[in-house]
């Protein structure tokens, strides 16, 4: 891979540099509908000779009901099952012995399944994903022994994760309707009770063309991989499947009130989540409070002289690890996390009074320009270095379409970041971190149980 040295002295000079080298490369995406419904998009990059296939499915866990939690994420399993033409496990077999790789994903918002190889193997992964995406066999035999699989899985990265459970039940009690209350992975009593005929209902509801945007980056045709699609995915009939802008709203209603819930579970020490709730990206053009809260979570955390880890970590050892975490974009409503693992002698509460005492200042004394001006600089250098990845790319396109926004306005998304103001940092942190949409979970550790060390099965892919 080609790389470029550069010398420049200003930190400013530097981001602009950056902007304009994400600006050239953000040029050239090509789009393309088919009369199926299917969206292609196509992104040019010639710097070796690989290809990404990343096919998005506009459904994810927000768009289940209760008593099927985790079925989005159950059926990317079967995915991998077979159909009359490819056995199952031969999928993945077939793509490494083109020297490939390939996985899934389920997350809230969508469903992601991918492929990256040799740009002359491009027909292959079109050829097998294709036929998945209509002919996908699901069988008792198979569901039987992968629900299993999801259920382990369940046990091994949230049951005995302490952590990971202490963010699900924050979630559960954060969220009073929505279905982002709801694990991804699905509520163990659910995945008990699921059957083969829930898969099947949900890969015949979601599972069309009409609902899948087809991303290929990397060295390649446009209107070679245009011909490709239409071959592999033109004759796939489409369903009928509301569009995402045309689904029933899922609207929180207004937090009237801090909550507070406490989570006993095996641990060595306690650990805090403060979650906020703060909007996301609607109109990339209109809105400027996502633009401002990213800003927000930079200069709180993600680097070494963040404020968090700066102030209560090294200076003041109030907190083992603190930290940040805000998403700006979503089909509902995200919200603005701060956590951290109070230091020995320090309590969870003394924690929490110094995570306030932080958001405090940044709403009393706003955050001076040379600070700003360096975050601005390393989440701008953040965003154009992602680019370096074929894969990095292709899933910034698929994300961004799959929610409902569109990549076209990537370098918009930029400039917004850049225009961000102290004053609107400051208004962001005074309107949002309020105590009224607070949740506070408190991990409270238990005596470490003696655990064998459990090896992950075998179905666990990602």
């Amino acid at each position: 891979m080609k790389s470029v040295y550069v010398s420049i002295s200003s930190p400013m000079l530097l981001m602009l540099f950056l902007y304009c080298a994400a600006s050239a490369t953000l040029a050239n995406p090509h789009e393309f509908i088919f009369e199926n419904g299917l969206k292609l998009i196509v992104k040019e990059d010639h710097r070796s000779p690989v290809v990404v296939s990343l096919l998005m499915y506009q459904a994810g866990s927000i768009d289940e009901v209760n008593g099927v939690t985790g079925v989005a994420h159950v059926l990317e399993h079967m995915m991998f099952k077979g159909t009359e033409k490819i056995p199952g496990g031969e999928f993945s077999k077939r793509i490494a012995a083109a020297g490939g790789n390939d996985n899934a994903f389920t997350s809230r918002d969508y469903t992601g399944y991918f492929q990256q190889l040799h740009k002359d193997h491009l027909p292959l992964a079109m050829e097998l994903e294709s036929d998945r995406m209509h002919n996908l066999q699901l069988t008792e035999t198979e569901f039987s022994k992968e629900i299993k699989v999801v259920m382990e899985e369940r046990r091994l990265r949230t049951d005995d994760q302490p952590h990971s459970l202490l963010f699900e039940k924050m979630m559960a009690v954060a969220y009073q309707s929505h279905p982002y209350k709801r694990p991804v992975i699905g509520w163990m009593n659910d995945l008990e009770n699921m059957t083969v005929k829930d898969a099947q209902i949900w890969y015949d509801r979601w599972y069309a063309p009409n609902n899948a945007i087809l991303v290929i980056v990397g060295d390649v045709d446009p209107n070679q991989v245009k011909q490709l699609a239409q071959q592999y995915y033109g004759p796939i009939p489409a369903h009928s499947i509301p569009e995402i802008d045309q689904r029933k709203p899922q609207t929180e209603p207004p937090q009237l009130g801090t909550k507070r819930v406490i989570v006993k579970a095996p641990a060595e020490l306690p650990y805090l989540i403060m979650g906020y709730h703060t909007p996301v990206i609607r109109d990339i053009t209109g809105d400027w409070e996502p633009f401002a809260l990213a800003i927000l979570e930079s200069i709180l955390d993600g680097h070494a002289s963040a404020r968090l880890n700066k102030s209560l970590v090294r200076e003041r050892q109030i907190a083992n690890s603190a930290g940040a975490s805000y998403t700006a974009t979503g089909r509902g409503e995200n919200m603005f996390l701060l956590s951290g693992t109070p230091s020995p002698g320090k309590t969870v509460e003394e924690l929490e009074q110094a995570l306030r005492a932080e958001i405090n200042q940044v709403i009393e004394h706003p955050v001076t320009e040379a600070e700003l001006k360096r975050v601005k600089a390393q989440v701008v250098a953040s965003q154009v270095y992602r680019l370096d990845s074929v894969f990095a790319q292709a899933m910034q396109i698929g994300r961004l379409e799959s929610i409902g926004l569109s990549y076209r306005n990537i370098d918009v998304m930029i400039e917004k970041l850049q225009a961000v103001s102290a004053e609107q940092i400051r208004a962001v942190a005074k309107k949002y971190f309020d105590d009224d949409k607070l949740t506070v979970a408190i991990l409270d550790p238990q005596p470490l149980e003696q655990k064998q060390s459990i090896k992950a099965p075998d179905g666990l892919r990602h």
